[in-house]
């Protein structure tokens, strides 16, 4: 496992001890499913290209087992979930969809959708709490690192 992901975690706004635990955390989840057929390896790499073989259960299904966006299952987590606004989730929202999808006995499965989901909410929520559609799309479609990144880059050069 190399710093990359650590400071990539850094770079979006993620204190040492989230960024260090988080890098920690995937690559122990990802490194032996996206190899297969490797022998485990102490530096735990991920093959980005087998990144499909990595989908976990108890998740919203957005990912079909191929790895491509299903557009149908996103909507649904906002309007299965999203009750108070239908284009944000709050926390207890999440929690519900959270335990919706859990998958019975899945414990590895739950974990890694708690985890998640708990640390795009504690980044991404908006001054009134609420997780925004739009940025949860961001996750899918790639862009919202990029954007973290700019956010949290601004914010340090203005302290």
């Amino acid at each position: 496992m190399d710093g990359s992901m650590i400071t990539g975690f850094r770079a979006i706004g993620c204190g040492v001890a989230l960024s260090t635990a988080a890098s920690a955390f995937i690559h122990a989840g990802l490194s032996q499913k996206t190899r297969p057929g490797e022998p485990p390896s102490i530096l735990l790499p991920i093959v980005v290209a087998n990144i499909k073989l990595a989908i976990h259960g108890s998740d919203s299904g957005a990912y079909n087992a191929e790895g491509g966006f299903v557009a149908s299952k996103f909507e649904e987590i906002f309007s299965k979930h999203a009750k108070q606004h239908p284009n944000a989730l709050t926390s207890d929202e999440l929690k519900e969809m959270l335990k919706s999808n859990r998958e019975p006995k899945d414990f590895k499965g739950w974990l890694a959708a708690e985890s998640e989901w708990k640390i795009l909410f504690d980044l991404c929520k908006d001054n009134n709490g609420l997780l925004q559609k739009d940025i949860v799309y961001s996750v899918y479609d790639g862009s919202l690192f990029e954007r973290l990144e700019k956010e949290h880059s601004k914010t340090k050069n203005n302290v």
